[in-house]
């Protein structure tokens, strides 16, 4: 399968990690925003169909390689075989641990190609490990904070910015009781859309469907246009009630 060969092979354990950001970016972003057009590619009536990460963040769902071995380890086979035979969630779920896997025999395939001593394989696995699951951004089961302001008085979720269901990340919230708790849900907290952490100097908005927080910028919401919305729905949620 042409699309998952880069046109630089990464060989350094940051070349390699970033190359998993990136197929991992495209992959989160096919599972989320990209539902509509990613269930409707998987037809169960095709032939044995394979969802790509690339590593300039973008998706793609084919056939897989012909040749025998691949360039690459490949995804779970026949993923669109299994999706009107289950749940959407459930199908999306097990999408997502498949990616996670075949995320992670891609790194360490680059690691094994290149002769990654331990120190390096170990230091790889532990940025990897930095970072939220696919199958955790999409189930929301990384730690995700749903209030990041602590109590508020209007009793809202988290507007320390004014804003009904928006944010600017400028400072640490304040700590309710249980602070170190607090603490670590805030440093833990992911966006729903591209799964990485929270960051102090973004602009963050929040789902009043999922309540999932997500960037401005990967949901194309800008703070101005943030004051103009009473219930804000990400697109994941958009496109479900969308969907016939």
């Amino acid at each position: 399968m042409e699309g998952i060969i880069t046109q630089h092979t990464p060989r350094t354990v940051e070349e390699v990690f970033s190359d998993f950001r990136g197929r991992r970016a495209g992959l989160i972003k096919a599972l989320t925003i990209d539902m509509v057009k990613f269930y409707q590619t998987c037809d169960p009536e095709k032939e044995n169909l394979c969802l790509y990460g690339l590593p300039n963040e973008t998706w793609e769902v084919n056939l897989p390689a012909e040749e025998v071995p691949p360039e690459l380890p490949e995804p779970a086979l026949g993923i669109n075989f299994a999706r009107d035979g289950m749940q959407e969630k459930d199908w999306v779920s097990l999408v997502a641990v498949h990616s996670d896997s075949w995320l992670l025999s891609v790194a360490f395939y680059f690691g094994a190609r290149f002769g990654f001593g331990k120190n390096e394989r170990k230091r790889l696995f532990q940025m990897i490990n930095d970072l939220p699951t696919i199958f955790e951004v999409v189930t929301g089961n990384a730690k995700q904070s749903k209030d990041h302001s602590g109590t508020n008085n209007n009793n809202s979720k988290s507007k320390p910015s004014g804003l009904k269901v928006s944010k600017m990340m400028s400072s640490p919230p304040p700590k309710e009781e249980d602070e170190s708790e607090d603490e670590e849900e805030e440093q833990g907290a992911v966006c729903g859309a591209c799964g990485d952490n929270y960051g102090t100097d973004e602009f963050w908005i929040c789902c009043d469907a999922c309540e999932k927080w997500f960037h401005g910028r990967c949901v194309k919401i800008t703070p101005a246009k943030a004051e103009h919305i009473k219930h804000y729905k990400c697109p994941s949620c958009t496109n479900k009630r969308a969907r016939p």
